[in-house]
């Protein structure tokens, strides 16, 4: 009977995990980041003081009309909301899934524990989603204090950001996860990233461009990120429908999920 007690004991003692498991993956990326939050003090806060200052308000005074009659700070704000939590959403998702698949293995000891590839996968998204959401809430914090914010309708800009983030770190889980050598992962940002923040309508619209470059701008989840959040934060309609908009990141974030289930589902199942 003492036996019986003492291992109901034990099992009673041991960790359960949650009804949602892939919160136990959440939980672990949480705690791993509570240790080296500070470092990411720079590019949550002190970048985009910069970057304010640099182009805003340094490249702004030589726009003495702004763009379509709004000055260029208030302008370019949501361009930059919406590209940081691109780049966070890219930057999250490819070494550190790399890594996770080639250097500490982290993934295959969380496949060897009672998690299913879609809790590993759907855990980390949801971490790499707030990595998003509070870059791109300090980035609109430092614009109120620099007075570019100028209605509370700049907050739905947040809900846009996390279908951005989901629409790009879900395709790049994907190629993280497959590609053969870490150097495919700057090729990534070389020519992929890079272009995208700089033709997307971030800085310019995109109606300067020519034609063809035009339609590749389209293409991008960018852009239609940079429209909704830039729609929301100026309370004008967006260049394309809002529906619109929000379908084709939909598009994104779903196929992205399809093919990152698939790859590892490949990897870690045996």
């Amino acid at each position: 009977m003492s036996v019986t007690r003492q291992q109901s004991r034990r099992e009673a003692a041991r960790p359960t995990l949650p009804r949602v498991p892939a919160l136990a993956v959440l939980s672990y990326h949480l705690v791993g980041y509570r240790r080296t939050w500070r470092a990411s003090i720079f590019s949550s806060f002190l970048l985009p003081v910069l970057t304010v200052l640099g182009f805003g308000v340094g490249v702004g005074a030589y726009v003495d009309q702004g763009v379509g009659g709004v000055p260029y700070l208030d302008w370019i704000l949501p361009g930059l909301v919406a590209s940081t939590a691109f780049q966070v959403a890219v930057s999250e998702s490819t070494w550190p899934v790399y890594g996770n698949f080639q250097w500490t293995k982290l993934y295959y000891a969380q496949s060897a524990a009672p998690l299913r590839v879609g809790d590993i996968l759907g855990g980390h998204l949801i971490f790499v989603l707030f990595r998003v959401l509070t870059s791109a809430a300090a980035f609109l914090l430092v614009a109120a204090v620099f007075g570019a914010v100028h209605s509370i309708w700049v907050l739905l800009a947040l809900p846009v950001v996390l279908l951005l983030g989901l629409a790009v770190a879900a395709p790049v889980f994907a190629f993280a996860g497959s590609v053969p050598g870490d150097s495919y992962l700057a090729l990534l940002f070389r020519f992929a990233v890079i272009p995208a923040t700089l033709f997307a309508g971030v800085f310019f619209p995109v109606e300067s461009l020519p034609v063809g470059l035009r339609w590749l701008a389209y293409l991008t989840p960018l852009w239609h990120g940079v429209d909704l959040c830039r729609a929301a934060t100026l309370g004008v309609a967006p260049q394309w429908s809002a529906t619109g908009h929000l379908l084709y990141l939909a598009v994104w974030a779903v196929a992205g999920w399809v093919l990152a289930r698939r790859v590892f589902h490949r990897t870690l199942v045996v």
